[in-house]
């Protein structure tokens, strides 16, 4: 008897393990993979990262006048150029603008790191940039040209090598510094943050002049009439790409197709309109 009950207790265990066997083989078999979290390109706002100090591409404002859009997170607002082409990609894309102002040197890495979405801050495809993110086709191409006191000793200059023995400098981390170099015998000053430092360094007279690109000229001129563009006969020697502007994307990034078509309906008659009209609206010029 008790051999009898050892067998069926033997039996009921075995067969219990067996259906618990079975039931885990199927429920493994059966279970649904985890979703994937969904690719930048498939959410519903489109990030850009940009100063928001650097006239005519872009600006920071107080109110949402002239086409301004909110800063994220931010009682402020950001226009200019860069803005206006930042609307129509992010129409195109069917999202929602999101401004993230973001320091010049901060850009790169919040790209890299997934913060932002696209940089669209008058930068350009340099090849030391390509070898850490893509970038789109360009949107906007200028020359190089220096901004001075007007009536001071470098206002009718014609030749970078005018500027011979002058105190000049540019934008940290940027082409137009390196391109200082050029300049036989220059004064060269440390590098700068950004556009408004420089104003003011010219007009205190810590500087001679900065290097710039011909929409800030423009602007830093008629923001402030103690200020000049000089335009050069002899000018400094870049590389085509150094003198372009194009949207910084991540590497592989499946939004550089799309950001390309989109530039591509954008005709040049628009994109000077649309910078004529940001040179004119810019607050400083007010």
């Amino acid at each position: 008897m008790r051999k009898k009950l050892s067998l069926l207790i033997a039996l009921s265990l075995t067969m219990i393990m067996l259906l618990t066997g079975c039931g885990v083989s199927s429920s493994s078999e059966n279970a649904k993979p985890a979703t994937p979290a969904a690719p930048a390109a498939t959410n519903g706002t489109f990030k850009i990262g940009l100063e928001a100090g650097y006239a005519p591409f872009n600006w920071t404002q107080m109110k949402d006048t002239n086409g301004g859009v909110k800063i994220d997170g931010n009682a402020e607002f950001a226009g200019g150029y860069d803005v206006e082409i930042a609307k129509r990609i992010a129409k195109g894309l069917g999202k929602e603008l999101v401004v993230v102002k973001t320091e010049w040197d901060g850009l790169v890495p919040s790209l890299t790191s997934g913060k932002i979405d696209a940089i669209i801050a008058g930068m350009s495809p340099t090849a030391e940039r390509k070898a850490t993110i893509d970038f789109s086709n360009i949107y906007y191409k200028s020359d190089l040209v220096m901004v001075v006191k007007k009536g001071g000793k470098y206002d009718g200059a014609s030749s970078i090598q005018d500027f011979k023995g002058s105190k000049i400098t540019a934008q940290l981390n940027t082409f137009h510094y390196s391109v200082i170099d050029q300049i036989k015998g220059v004064n060269k000053q440390p590098a700068m943050d950004n556009f408004p430092a420089m104003r003011v360094a010219l007009e205190s007279g810590m500087i001679d002049g900065y290097v710039s690109e011909r929409p800030e000229g423009v602007s830093a001129s008629a923001a402030n009439d103690h200020f000049k563009m000089v335009e050069f006969k002899e000018g400094f020697v870049t590389s085509p790409d150094d003198t372009a502007i194009a949207v910084g994307v991540a590497k592989g990034s499946q939004l550089t197709p799309k950001i390309n078509e989109i530039l591509a309906g954008i005709s040049e008659q628009e994109r000077t309109s649309i910078m004529d009209t940001a040179i004119k609206n810019q607050p400083a010029a007010k």
